[in-house]
């Protein structure tokens, strides 16, 4: 795909959505954090739903380790591998006040090294909390990336470098939650909404499905 292209797909996606978010609902960078880690093999709603009883409880690394990891699993109980992911966000949580003041940091390598914390939570924290341009690469991401052929890659940090390369400054910050939105919503695993796509004409994939004809 030529840069021209690539341009014109960010322009379309950006009128279409010009201030695009993350669907997690958060207050503070830590709330976040522990959403982020939340939501691996979890849905946004999911997430959200068990959040709304925890943060307004526990939404702090202190109180979060108050808490306890016990008290911790019956909010988070309805989220898939939550007995791990408590385990992690305890852990985290006392290493944010070990290390850095109950404060989450804003550099790369100071958030991976928090357990729990891998490339794509630490680029999804850098950029919706922080504004960093970086551009965290999930499933629907990989998919979208791969079928429109904007950044194709056979793994996720292929299709990260790829897309932070190729794609131009200006759009980086808003790259991920437009390429996320447009993968949970229009451009689906089985069956992409390609008649509603307002990159259609830009997508370089094949299998386009076509608008179904009413039934007589």
């Amino acid at each position: 795909m030529n840069p021209v292209k690539r341009r014109s797909i960010f322009e379309r996606l950006r009128a279409a959505n010009p201030a695009p978010t993350t669907e997690l609902k958060y207050q503070t960078p830590y709330e976040l954090l522990v959403s982020v880690v939340l939501s691996a093999q979890a849905t946004d709603v999911g997430v959200n739903k068990a959040t709304a009883l925890l943060f307004p409880v526990a939404n702090t690394p202190a109180a979060i380790v108050k808490l306890g990891e016990t008290r911790l699993k019956k909010y988070i109980k309805t989220i898939g591998l939550f007995n791990t992911k408590a385990k992690n966000i305890m852990a985290l949580s006392r290493a944010l006040i070990a290390q850095h003041g109950g404060q989450v940091p804003r550099s790369r390598e100071s958030l991976e090294a928090l357990p729990g914390v891998g490339r794509k939570t630490a680029n999804v924290v850098l950029n919706t909390a922080f504004g960093e341009p970086t551009i965290a690469v999930d499933t629907h991401i990989f998919r979208v990336a791969n079928r429109t052929g904007l950044a194709p890659g056979r793994n996720v940090r292929e299709v990260e470098d790829r897309l932070v390369k190729f794609t131009p400054d200006e759009f980086k910050k808003d790259a991920h939650h437009w390429l996320i939105l447009h993968g949970r919503y229009v451009c689906k695993a089985l069956k992409p909404r390609c008649p509603e796509c307002v990159i259609y004409s830009l997508c370089e994939y094949s299998a386009k499905t076509v608008m179904e004809s009413p039934r007589a």
